[in-house]
């Protein structure tokens, strides 16, 4: 995903570590994210964040990632300070902040089962630029009720509903109850990298779910990178209550 800067509206306070906001443009700039990335360690203890496709972001602020060996998908706000010298598409960045956004492997269909084990209440896909299929994740962000503030909400992506087509996925979500209150979003990643079989193919996948006005579906076209890991990390704001 190319650098954005716009701010997440309804999501309130998603970040621990952000700065006070002030009527100073530049101070209200770094308290948004710029990007969507990966954070991808090596193995001396150093990482890279994966903007798209093609383009690696080194921090060269950061000696360690604060994930630790965990490969996370993550919202970061960065200010570049030159491209690097070795290839066009490596750009050497401060990062001023970033926070890992809850990040899961898909789960196979228990078919009939699927209501019971899964759930079946609705939710909302947003279309912007935090939903985006890229670097073998599928970013989403989700919207839905929220009332008990302790109640956890299930997500999860099923891969094997359709013995047709692999590549068909449905999102369900079990709200646990919580089906009283006001309208909230939360992001959620769901690591694609196990359908590469090897290889850094572009796919097209088919996401299926229930919304509130009903049964929905869209199409992403996405490019699979291999090595990828499983992860579990926190996100903005309702993230902590998506299981």
């Amino acid at each position: 995903m190319k650098k954005k800067k716009l701010l997440l509206l309804g999501v309130g306070a998603f970040l621990t570590t952000l700065p006070s906001c002030s009527d100073n443009d530049d101070s209200f700039d770094k308290n948004r994210p710029t990007a969507i990335v990966t954070v991808c360690p090596n193995a001396d203890g150093s990482f890279i964040m994966q903007l798209d496709n093609t383009t690696q972001l080194i921090p060269t602020n950061l000696k360690a990632s604060p994930f630790g060996s965990k490969e996370v998908r993550a919202l970061v706000n960065y200010t570049e300070t030159g491209t690097n010298t070795i290839k066009d598409n490596i750009r050497n960045v401060q990062v001023n902040w970033i926070d890992s956004i809850r990040t899961k492997m898909p789960v196979e269909s228990a078919g009939e089962l699927n209501d019971i084990k899964f759930g079946k209440d609705p939710l909302e896909i947003i279309a912007d630029w935090v939903t985006v299929a890229e670097d073998g994740y599928l970013t989403l962000r989700i919207r839905t009720v929220w009332g008990t503030s302790n109640a956890k909400h299930f997500v999860n992506l099923l891969y094997g509903t359709n013995p047709a087509d692999p590549y068909e996925f449905e999102l369900r979500h079990n709200a646990n109850g919580d089906t009283y209150g006001q309208w909230g979003d939360a992001l959620i990643a769901f690591n694609l990298n196990n359908l590469s079989q090897g290889n850094d193919d572009t796919k097209k996948i088919k996401l299926k779910w229930k919304s509130f006005t009903g049964d929905k579906s869209i199409e992403f076209e996405i490019k699979m990178r291999s090595g990828k890991q499983e992860i579990d990390a926190s996100s903005i704001r309702y993230s902590k209550d998506i299981k």
